[in-house]
């Protein structure tokens, strides 16, 4: 097999196992017994899957650890033992056992590490004892199926009222040994599905030894099939040819016992507009691949018609199916009495395809370029003056702006998929210190872009592991202080003012202010008698090295992390703050751009220098004059429709006096310099005094380079249609420093009448 087989092999098992983890962590909170089965039917479904698609490649380790948890999987369908937490701590165990083996059989070794068959033996003895079989016995079951070997049994008890077969008939193409398949391995394979009753040779294609081209094949089987499982579906049979299928003729016939679950299953179809086809599908009567041969099966015939000049129409699908063997008639017939009660109405589906990220991300670069250089036709096309010229330009700006936006969008996945992670992490935790916990995930379709979310997901995790273990209480003290015993953390994501918000909360014993600021004092963080606000003395547990964990355990207490996950939310552009209260719990917010590529900024030049603000916090701009200023012309505060607004100059800040300096241009600084940008960020509202406000601009963001990561105030920069290199301002320091200036600034006595 090449190595694109095995790297779709890769991509779909991680998907399996994706679905697997969820399905596992699920059965915890199930309570009623139907909808326990449904799920362990479904992780059945899913191991089986995986086994099959492992067996088309000869991973041997992979469907034989496999096939013992579906032995498991199979006792609990039949009711012999119920699912506990061992179990599915267990299950969970083996799906991590098969990631790695999936890895292993990737890197191309062919035999197991010794770590590996450790933990393979660990666990197959821990899934024999629910088999009440050794696990030696369970793995000679397994070797007489991996060596190859058909056992055509006439009298097994074990199949009881499976005792009917499916009949198999295949024509392999011409160019199957060409493209390296061996007929042979597929059948061998059908053994691990169930018990070959017969298999027949057919070769009536075989030419005569002068025309046998040895890399053709020639040969056809007639195969009868006694299923194990009873759940074995068409699909399930067809899987097995997946990679030839499309060189090959194979038609599936189900067992005569089949035809009254069909119909069964037919009836209980949604009640939704679905063609004959569709509906034999939905059943499992017939696969995708057997619908798509009667189709064209049904075009040859009318294509044949037409040529003939008849008024002869091709036979419905149904029929043809019914021809080809590969459906009966009685499933055919209960399908056309359910399309006849059907609704006309469709249902609209959604497809997708997978697309490589690096493809992605070099498109979204090359728009961000594309971008950049429009910026620069708009700006000669206003030299020029042309009026076409300029029509023109924002039309293609328009076109430009859609292209990025589309772009944009194709990176934005929901963040729930990496929410469901942190059940599992909750669980294990929970385990390990001894608490209940219930997790609630709420804003699961919020929608962030892909980068942002990989690279949250290490913060998150351990925020989470934190708030576990340093913030819910033991259960002895929650009872002692009249809580349920069972303790919730709730993760939630939001959007506010064009960010993304995500919120860690918990119902824990809360923050004590008092044991933060000694612990500070301890440490030399802050200094005697020094005032501050609750924001403050709580970001203090994000330096590095600062715990107030009475006890170190293997989750927290040592003062590692917070830090670090402070540095990389704010790395990201992002902003983190904590709110507690003692008793009640804590709340931790990170507040996050929705994209690291383009946004829509806001321009403004400050002296000689230009500068963009991200145009989601921009709130309003505002003319300063002497009814704004009141009575201080140097206070560093306006009134802003009764509210006070504190706003700072912005060439203080970056010390840029360069147009100041030049005293021809003096009146022209006078002028500009009447203007405020309001920005809003986080609910706290602060101004900035500009030169001039250029209007929106897409902004196309830059990294700063290594030398300037500790620049302060700047989050990156971008290239304007000029060419010139503007600043983007990091909007939740400057806001920050504005309103700390304030506090440090503003005296009540002159507060605005």
């Amino acid at each position: 097999m090449s190595d694109d087989h095995l790297q779709v092999f890769s991509e779909e098992t991680e998907d399996l196992l994706g679905l697997a983890e969820q399905a596992l962590l699920s059965l915890d909170d199930l309570e009623n017994e139907a909808d326990t089965l449904d799920c362990v039917n479904d992780l059945f479904r899913t191991f089986h899957t995986i086994k099959g698609a492992a067996g088309l490649f000869g991973l041997d380790p992979i469907v034989d650890f496999t096939h013992i948890v579906e032995s498991v999987l199979v006792k609990i369908r039949e009711g012999e033992f119920g699912v506990d937490d061992d179990l599915v701590s267990l299950f969970l165990l083996s799906r991590d056992h098969l990631e790695k083996l999936v890895e292993h059989a990737l890197n191309g070794e062919e035999s197991l590490t010794t770590e590996l068959e450790a933990k393979n033996l660990e666990l197959v003895t821990k899934l024999s004892i629910y088999l009440g079989e050794s696990s030696e016995s369970i793995a000679s079951q397994r070797a007489g199926i991996v060596t190859g070997e058909l056992h055509l049994t006439e009298d097994d008890d074990t199949l009881g009222v499976l005792n009917e077969n499916w009949h198999i008939s295949l024509r392999f193409g011409p160019s199957v040994l060409k493209n390296g398949m061996d007929p042979i391995s597929f059948i061998t394979y059908l053994s691990k599905i169930g018990e070959l009753q017969s298999v027949v040779l057919i070769d009536d294609a075989l030419p005569s030894w002068d025309q046998l081209d040895p890399e053709t094949c020639y040969l056809g089987f007639e195969i009868k099939l006694i299923a194990t499982d009873a759940d074995t579906s068409k699909e399930t049979i067809e899987d097995v040819f997946e990679f030839v299928q499309d060189d090959c003729i194979i038609n599936i016939l189900p067992p005569h016992s089949h035809i009254s679950d069909y119909i069964k299953m037919i009836d209980s179809l949604p009640e939704e507009d679905m063609r004959i086809g569709d509906i034999l599908v939905a059943c499992g009567a017939l696969t995708s691949h057997e619908k798509e041969n009667a189709l064209n099966a049904q075009d040859k015939i009318t294509d044949d018609v037409i040529a003939a000049g008849t008024a002869q129409k091709a036979p419905p699908l149904g029929k043809i199916a019914v021809e080809q063997q590969t459906v009966q008639q009685e499933v055919v017939d209960a399908a056309l009495r359910k399309q006849s009660k059907l609704k006309q109405q469709k249902a609209n589906s959604q497809q997708s395809i997978r697309v490589n990220a690096l493809k992605l991300e070099s498109l979204v670069n090359l728009v961000g370029e594309l971008v950049i250089g429009s910026a620069n036709s708009e700006l000669n096309a206003r030299r020029l003056g042309d009026a076409n010229l300029n029509e023109a330009m924002e039309n293609l700006l328009r076109l430009v702006e859609e292209v990025r936006d589309t772009a944009l969008g194709l990176r934005m996945v929901q963040i729930g998929e990496t929410f469901n992670r942190f059940k599992r992490v909750v669980r294990e935790v929970s385990l390990d210190t001894g608490k209940d916990i219930d997790l609630q995930i709420s804003g699961a379709e919020t929608e962030l872009d892909k980068t942002l979310i990989e690279k949250i997901g290490d913060p998150l995790m351990h925020l989470v592991r934190n708030a576990i273990d340093h913030g819910i209480e033991s259960p002895i003290d929650r009872e002692a202080a009249g809580k349920p015993l069972k303790g919730t953390v709730k993760l939630g994501a939001f959007h506010d003012s064009g960010s993304v918000v995500i919120q860690i909360t918990d119902d824990g014993g809360g923050l004590s202010k008092e044991k933060i600021l000694n612990k500070a004092l301890e440490k030399g963080l802050i200094h005697e008698n020094q005032i501050l606000s609750d924001q403050e003395i709580y970001r203090l547990i994000f330096q590095a090295g600062f715990s107030t964990a009475d006890t170190v355990s293997n989750i927290s207490g040592r003062g590692v992390g917070m830090d670090v996950v402070r540095k990389n939310i704010e790395a990201l552009r992002g902003h983190v703050e904590l709110e507690s209260e003692v008793g009640v719990g804590s709340t931790i917010s990170i507040r996050l751009p929705l994209t690291l590529a383009i946004i829509d900024g806001f321009q403004v030049r400050v002296g000689d220098a230009h500068y963009i603000i991200p145009l989601e916090m921009v709130d309003e701009c505002i003319e300063l004059n002497d009814t704004l200023r009141g009575d201080d012309d140097k206070a560093n505060y306006v009134n802003l429709r009764g509210e006070i607004l504190p706003f700072m100059h912005l060439k203080d800040m970056f010390g840029d006096n360069s147009l100041s300096e030049n005293t021809e241009q003096g009146d022209a600084t006078e002028k500009y310099r009447d203007n405020i940008i309001v920005v809003r960020f986080a609910g706290k509202k602060a101004g900035f005094m500009v030169d001039e406000l250029l209007g929106e601009h897409q902004t196309v963001i830059k990294p700063l380079g290594e030398v300037f990561q500790n620049l302060r105030g700047i989050s990156g920069t971008t290239i304007l249609g000029s060419g010139e290199v503007a600043m983007i301002i990091d909007i939740p320091e400057m806001v920050n420093r504005v309103v700390n200036s304030d506090k440090q600034n503003y005296v009540p006595s002159k507060s605005i009448h």
